[in-house]
């Protein structure tokens, strides 16, 4: 006799783990999609998988050194260090996912399921300032350009310019910083810099000129 197949249970519904980062005098929005399960941080703030390579891209365009805000003894991040770099330079930080399902119980945008949106507008409006946006990853990016009807996704190391109540504001494509994206962590940070130059106008005293 056939046993009736079992209905999959579905998975729960997480509500993001963390405040928006919103520097008043920010002129940059990253926005990615959501935070990985907290069995993959190293520490409780926005890319806090240790291998994932956004801090290492920053500490590469900034001081020239990827490890500069890494903390390899203790595999983590140097979180005090970065907040307050990321104060003083302009860069805010959320996701565009509010509240997600994880269909296959991974990180991978290709298995999230966006429940509830971030509001995109709300956080624009508390950042006067801002410039440019950085969606990063491809589901951010689709649903950063659905928001705002940007009808072409803009090359790789460009952007599309969209208007928001009166100010019009880039969104910039750069490589993900994701290992899974296949390219070294120097050449990523080329993409990066172009960005950091357009928007930020941001000169460390330490700042690593960097060549495509």
């Amino acid at each position: 006799m056939t046993q009736p197949m079992e209905t999959p249970t579905p998975q729960p519904i997480e509500t993001h783990p963390f405040e928006p980062w919103l520097p008043k005098n920010a002129r940059l929005l990253m926005l990615g999609t959501f935070p990985p399960a907290p069995k993959r941080w190293c520490m409780a703030w926005y890319y806090p998988n240790f291998q994932n390579d956004m801090w290492r891209i920053f500490g590469h365009v900034f001081f020239g050194d990827k490890l500069h805000f890494v903390d390899q003894e203790h595999k983590t991040f140097h979180l005090k260090v970065l907040k307050t770099f990321l104060a003083e330079t302009g860069v805010a930080i959320f996701d565009t996912g509010l509240r997600i399902r994880r269909t296959k119980n991974n990180a991978s945008d290709k298995d999230l399921e966006i429940v509830e949106q971030a509001d995109i507008d709300g956080l624009l409006r508390q950042l006067p300032q801002c410039k440019g946006v950085l969606a990063a990853g491809q589901l951010a990016t689709q649903v950063f350009m659905q928001h705002f009807s940007i009808k072409q996704m803009p090359k790789m190391g460009c952007f599309a310019e969209f208007s928001f109540e009166g100010r019009t504001l880039r969104l910039y494509r750069v490589p993900s910083s994701s290992r899974a994206y296949p390219m070294a962590v120097e050449k990523k940070a080329a993409f990066y810099q172009k960005m950091f130059d357009d928007v930020l106008h941001y000169r460390s005293p330490h700042r690593h000129r960097l060549t495509t």
